[in-house]
Order: C-alpha cells, then structure tokens, then sequence
C-alpha cells in the first residue's frame, strides 16, 4: 500500500499520538508499505524533506492554524499516487479531508479523545477560548470521514454520543511492545530512600490535572515534609511552560519539585522503575500511554479514573475519589502509607494495534 499520514506533529515530538504513529509508520514500512508524512516543522535543526528507507517525510513551515487551513494545498502534490489518507484529531483533519475530497481517497481519522461539555470544565483557558475550541471540535466532527479510528471504548462512546454512527467508528486500542519493559523490570531494582517519591510525566496538556497536581503538591509538601516530587515535562510551548513555572514559584514549590525535560526514552523508563508512584490525575484521557507504561514496568499508579483510564489502569493503582485538590491530597495520603487496590493487568499489544490498522486499511481500499 501507498500510505500518506497527515499529522500535525511527528517525531521528534512527544505525545501519546506520536508515539502511536511512529511506531505504526516503522511497522508499515519494515512490511514493505511506502509511507509519505506531511507534518509541521516545530523545531529547528530538522530538515524539511527526509527519507528513510520506505518513509519519506515532508515538513511544512506552517504554524497549527496555518497548517489546518493551508495545509491541504501541498498535500495535493503528493495525494495522487497514494491509496489512502490516514490523519488524527485535531488540526490535521481538515486539511486531510479537503485534500481527500478533492481527490476522492478515503480517509480515516483517529480520534484520540472527544472532550465535548469537558472544554467548559478546562483550566488555564478564557471563556472565549473554551467555546472556541469547542466550536472547532463539533465542526471537525461534521467532516465527512470515511472511518473514525477510537483508541479506546471511552473514545468510541463519546463519538456515539456527538452523532457519530457506530459503522462509521472502528475501535483500535494503542499498544506497547512488552517485551522491552520486561527486560527493565529485570535489570533494574528501586534504589532504597527513605522519602515517599511521587512523579508526573507527560505533556503539558490544559486536560492532564497540572493545576490540581501544585495545589495538592503545596498542602502534600507541609504535611509530609520528607516527600519529594518529579516532573518530567517538555519546556514547548514556551508560553505554557513559562506561565506553569511561574506557578510553581508562586506556591513556593522550587526547592520541592525536581525537573527534568528532553530525557532519553530509556531514561524515562528508569525514572519510573524509581519512583513509588506516577499521578495522572487528568480530567480525560483518550488512552494514556503513560498509565500503559506504568503498568508495564509494575510502578503503582495514582489515577483519576476519568474516560479510557477505567479500562486501561489495572496492577497497582488508587482512585481519586474527586476530580479535585482534596481527591489527588487523599490519594497521596494513600499512597504514601502504601494503601493500593490491586487487579490483574491488562495488556494492549502494539503487534495486535498494527495489524488491526492494516487490516482496516485493506478492507477500505478494496471495498
């Protein structure tokens, strides 16, 4: 197959979606596929034309918005010889399905998470801003896609309930490959230290709890002074990452906090294998990578239990009871006294993920 991947953002960036279609991009063409990206350039250094192997990737100087509106132009270069269109939520979707009217390919488009009422319920956003965003998901949502890729059932029942039809919908959990976190788990033993070490990692998304994560950190910090606090997180956008330090100067959390930023994915892994606990306290998530993780490396989890985190959290893990500062508090008060819920895990294999995307592919190509 002749494969173009419409993405807003590609590797080197981080991101659950990232991850996904990275690992989905290497497996397609060691099988043989050629793939085509066309992606945004956000950092410097990365050329804007790049090919390896049967992976040609395409790097537009567009900002997001310039490349939702714009970006379906160049893409009519490319467009001609390809069978299918694969794209994701959000900004890439519209270009994706302009380019693939005009041309009459098909087009799939996986939905990480719908958020709906959920934008009103956002921090670190105006009023304007929320109803804006919101305007723009149902607006995507009315586009003509050929198929709605769910990456988790939370996923696909929230499609359902903005009109979605179920035909339309194909549920296709995101994977990790196994076999990599069973070896770390082996090697690596948690170094002993007498302080209760809790850790964040992700992007510094407006729906990941970051606010609830220093508010409760500030109360957590004076009642348990002998704690301590990592966050692991990209300093892009800089606007969001100067406004969240400014924060955590504000709640006199410098000296308690550890940062970290742009660590090596192996080194990531063994700051998890190190810590007593990862918070993922979001107020949605479409799959979560992170919790998936985790759960691999046998590293307890502090979860919200909001959206697909129901059925994916499993192992070692509490439950806010709240989607609040007083329900991450009592979590940590929980955790640190090592009273978790335990339940057998539950595996998303990459293996299984790959080979339900190509056969999706074949069946829209043929039909």
């Amino acid at each position: 197959m002749k494969i173009l991947f419409v993405l807003e953002n590609y590797y080197p960036n981080v991101g659950g979606l990232e991850t996904l279609f990275k690992t989905l991009v290497e497996k397609l063409a060691a099988a043989g596929h050629e793939i085509t990206i066309i992606t945004t350039k956000p950092f410097g250094g990365l050329p804007f034309k790049e090919e390896i192997g049967n992976v040609k990737i395409i790097r537009l100087p567009f900002g997001r918005y310039t490349y939702t509106f714009l970006g379906f132009l160049p893409i009519l270069f490319y467009i001609r010889q390809m069978d299918i269109i694969q794209t994701t939520s959000y900004n890439a979707g519209i270009p994706a399905i302009i380019a693939g009217k005009i041309f009459r390919k098909k087009v799939v488009i996986t939905f990480h998470e719908v958020w709906a009422d959920l934008w009103s319920e956002l921090p670190f956003m105006s009023k304007f801003s929320k109803w804006g965003h919101r305007l723009f998901e149902r607006m995507l949502l009315r586009f003509p896609f050929d198929k709605f890729v769910a990456v988790s059932n939370a996923t696909a029942t929230a499609l359902k309930n903005v009109g979605i039809p179920n035909e339309k919908i194909e549920v296709i959990h995101n994977g990790i490959d196994y076999i990599a976190f069973e070896q770390i788990k082996k090697e690596k033993e948690k170094a002993v230290d007498n302080k209760f070490n809790y850790l964040y990692f992700g992007r510094l998304g407006i729906s990941k709890g970051l606010n609830l994560i220093l508010d409760a950190a500030s109360k957590f910090k004076i009642d348990f002074p002998n704690s301590k606090l990592t966050m692991i997180i990209p300093q892009n956008p800089k606007p969001f990452y100067n406004m969240f330090m400014n924060l955590v100067k504000e709640k006199n959390l410098v000296d308690y906090i550890e940062f970290k930023h742009q660590l090596k994915y192996q080194d990531l892994l063994d700051e998890l294998t190190q810590t007593d606990c990862a918070i993922i306290p979001s107020y949605s998530e479409g799959f979560c990578y992170a919790a998936v993780e985790c759960i691999a490396l046998g590293t307890p989890i502090i979860s919200s239990d909001r959206a697909a985190l129901k059925e994916v959290v499993s192992g070692t893990y509490i439950k806010m009871k709240s989607q609040t500062t007083e329900g991450l508090y009592d979590a940590l008060v929980k955790a640190n006294k090592g009273d978790w819920e335990n339940s057998p895990i539950k595996h998303f294999h990459i293996d299984e993920t790959i080979t339900k995307y190509i056969h999706l592919y074949n069946k829209m190509i043929q039909s």
